[in-house]
């Protein structure tokens, strides 16, 4: 497989040692009334640092009873199988263990009253902790204004406790259309910052009962139990950098993104909101780039509910060896505006009510090529060089209209390229042209699972239907034509492209094209 260097580095961070016990944070509110001007109607500056936190300007303190103050009981995952009272402790693996000695180098900011709170500065090992309270005025706003954070033992920044704006949603009363404007969880990007969270996660721990109840679970590097929005500032220009050893960027109900550049690698799920049914994550605008191959397994984006697309640019790429999809929901996809890839191993699906047309690949063998997309006179209308093995690729594009495209595989490109997708094309030429349709194969990665027996797994995309679940992800799955086709051609009502192939037909060359001349010659 061929590898390609996908998102720059992290920044390199320092290594300083805190000797002090860690305890486990209590599910508590802190709540303190001693400045004249109220939290919530100022912003508050933290200067992070491994050596001095200030607060406005002034030390931090390690009094529970102030809006800010620093601890080292951060919530973990324990190197120990049981409680003191024998009941089973959770279901971490070794190496999700971590010892008093890890958990205890780091620094938690704890933030307990509701407002805006600026944060700049680097912490080698620590996490931001803002537990302020469930009712309405319980909001925080976080202006990350160039942070670095590390946290190896948990999630990197936390909102444990803040107003949730959905409290009365239900898996029969669920829509995917959700409003997260008064959301207690906000954050910011600033203006021409580079932000830096490199972040673990907490695996299931029980309350200390025979019953296995769970007391904690966090699976992301940046995580949110609430409701939570994510924007830019005015220029919209501000960078957030996410670093996983698990999941990246995941709340337990909502998540809308808004504006600012997002750049996510992860060990497991780039993106995952996670309450069954109910979930929605909305994207509104903004730069999201995912790739999830840093693990075992990864969906790049992962919904237990829906996942609504409005504008904006999103590159989400699943793990390249694991059947993940490059954009999954449990309920379903609408892609309403913005430009969107999505590439996996496994097929998921996009909806047909989606507002802009999409074109979904099914591909006899593996591709990490750079695949472009041209009209009918071969104009390019979409390039994307990808770095890994994908079989199930989807993208749209608000130029994509009903009408008839080609489809082209490596060649020589020219134009503006960030992270593989080409804004801009100002040449193309010598690429093998793809044809689809014919006798449906596999895709190159072997033997994949039978998912006949998973009826709820969503149905193949219009074209592509058959009675059951497609065997081998795509072995049985319905041709998009009866006989090998270099049109492709994409209608409100057919999106989907089987057994796309750059195999030598055993016909006539049938049209095929060429970039670097004029249509006509």
């Amino acid at each position: 497989m061929k590898m390609k260097k996908f998102l720059s580095s992290a920044l390199s961070v320092c290594l300083l040692l805190f000797p002090v016990t860690p305890i486990l944070a209590l599910d508590q509110v802190n709540i303190v009334s001693s400045a004249e001007v109220p939290i919530s109607s100022r912003e508050i500056s933290i200067s992070l640092s491994d050596d001095n936190i200030l607060v406005d300007g002034v030390a931090v303190s390690n009094d529970s009873s102030n809006a800010v103050y620093t601890s080292h009981d951060i919530i973990y995952y324990e190197d120990k199988d049981s409680y003191e009272s024998g009941n089973p402790y959770g279901e971490g693996s070794i190496s999700e263990r971590h010892s008093a000695e890890e958990a205890a180098k780091h620094t938690v900011v704890n933030i307990t009253q509701p407002g805006t709170y600026r944060i700049s500065g680097e912490l080698s090992y620590g996490q931001i902790f803002v537990n302020v309270g469930k009712e309405e005025k319980d909001k925080v706003t976080l202006i990350l204004d160039n942070v670095n954070i590390n946290c190896a033992v948990a999630p990197a920044i936390f909102f444990y406790k803040v107003y949730e704006c959905n409290t009365d949603a239900t898996p029969e009363t669920a829509t995917n259309q959700v409003d997260t404007s008064q959301a207690g969880a906000r954050v910011i990007l600033a203006d021409d910052s580079v932000n830096a969270i490199t972040g673990s996660h907490v695996a299931r721990i029980y309350k200390d009962n025979d019953e296995q109840k769970k007391l904690h679970k966090y699976d992301g590097a940046f995580y949110s139990r609430m409701s939570m929005e994510i924007d830019g500032e005015s220029k919209g220009n501000g960078i957030l950098n996410i670093t996983a050893d698990n999941e990246g960027l995941d709340t337990e109900m909502h998540l809308t993104l808004n504006g600012g550049v997002i750049h996510i690698q992860s060990a497991d799920d780039g993106i995952n909101v996670n309450e069954d049914g109910i979930s929605v994550l909305t994207i509104n605008g903004g730069y999201l780039s995912i790739f999830a191959g840093n693990g075992k397994e990864g969906d790049g984006i992962d919904s237990n509910g829906w996942i609504v697309i409005n504008d904006g640019t999103v590159i989400s790429l699943a793990n390249p060896n694991s059947m993940d999809g490059g954009i999954d929901s449990d309920m379903d996809t609408s892609i309403n505006g913005g430009t969107v890839i999505g590439a996996g191993s496994m097929y998921d699906p996009l909806e047909s009510n989606s507002e802009q047309l999409f074109m979904f690949l099914q591909f006899a063998e593996d591709t990490d090529d750079l695949i472009v997309v041209t009209d009918e006179k071969d104009v390019p209308i979409f390039a994307y060089d990808f770095p890994y093995d994908y079989t199930y690729i989807s993208f749209s594009t608000p130029t994509l209209t009903e009408g008839t495209y080609h489809v082209y595989k490596g060649g020589d490109i020219s134009g503006t390229e960030q992270d593989g997708l080409y804004s801009t094309i100002t040449s193309y030429s010598s690429g093998i042209q793809l044809h689809h349709g014919g006798t449906s194969l596999n895709g190159g990665k072997g033997n994949r699972p039978d998912m006949n027996a998973h009826s709820e797994r969503p149905a193949p995309p219009e074209g592509m239907e058959n009675s059951g679940r497609p065997n081998s992800f795509g072995g049985n799955m319905q041709s998009s034509s009866d006989t090998e086709s270099y049109d492709f051609v994409l209608t409100s009502s057919s999106r989907g492209f089987t057994n796309v192939s750059g195999n030598i037909l055993s016909t006539s060359n049938n049209g095929i094209g060429f970039t670097d001349v004029a249509s006509n010659s």
